[in-house]
């Protein structure tokens, strides 16, 4: 179940890749490389950092539901851009998910809390952050006017909490990850934003 959830998660941040590519109008193989950086991207940045065979390198399935990702972009683009509306909530489960099973593996090998936690952020947005730098854009992690960012760091912060309390398995995942997705759909129905520093106005 676990992996089903992972693959559907990394399918999604796959669209958004692929679909960054068509904006920049890259080709088929520049779509499909920013497709597997921005599903796979922050995954395997944790794995490596806990020193560990990255989860997409062990399984055929992290490799190919990026490609058919892509696939799906590239014939379908206009109909799966009509569809953002429901990606985007698809996207802020997933960033709910990847940041909550990010934390809670990094406990599970030893990091502290707070590293832990930020080792989940870099779970939930190192790929999406890997996307805008091959695209040439400044990463929504260093601009985050939509609070991404933020979210993945509160359900990081209390997935690490709750493994403290001793309150472990999918309950734990499920209720950081839940919290994580409910400030993010928030922030994109109400529009929050972060504050720019005092007396700078946003870009257009």
């Amino acid at each position: 179940m676990s992996e089903l959830l992972d693959l559907v998660g990394i399918f999604v941040f796959a669209l958004s890749g692929a679909l960054m590519g068509v904006r920049k109008r890259l080709d088929v193989v520049g779509m499909g490389v920013l497709a597997e950086f921005t599903a796979l991207g922050g995954g395997v940045v944790r794995d490596l950092i806990l020193n560990v065979r990255p989860a997409a390198f062990q399984s055929l399935g992290y490799v190919l539901v990026p490609l058919v990702a892509t696939i799906i972009v590239f014939f379908w683009h206009p109909h799966v851009a009509k569809g953002m509306p429901v990606i985007l909530v698809l996207d802020a489960a997933g960033l709910g998910l990847f940041c909550a099973v990010g934390t809670e593996k990094a406990l599970d090998y030893g990091l502290s809390p707070l590293h832990a936690a930020l080792l989940g952020v870099t779970t939930a947005v190192g790929g999406g952050m890997l996307r805008d730098v091959l695209a040439g854009e400044i990463p929504a992690l260093l601009y985050d006017r939509q609070l991404y960012a933020v979210p993945a760091m509160l359900g990081s912060l209390v997935m690490a909490g709750l493994y403290l309390a001793d309150l472990h398995g999918w309950p734990a995942t499920l209720a950081s990850a839940v919290l994580a997705f409910g400030l993010r759909a928030a922030a994109m129905r109400f529009g929050w934003r972060a504050p720019l520093a005092r007396g700078v106005t946003p870009w257009e």
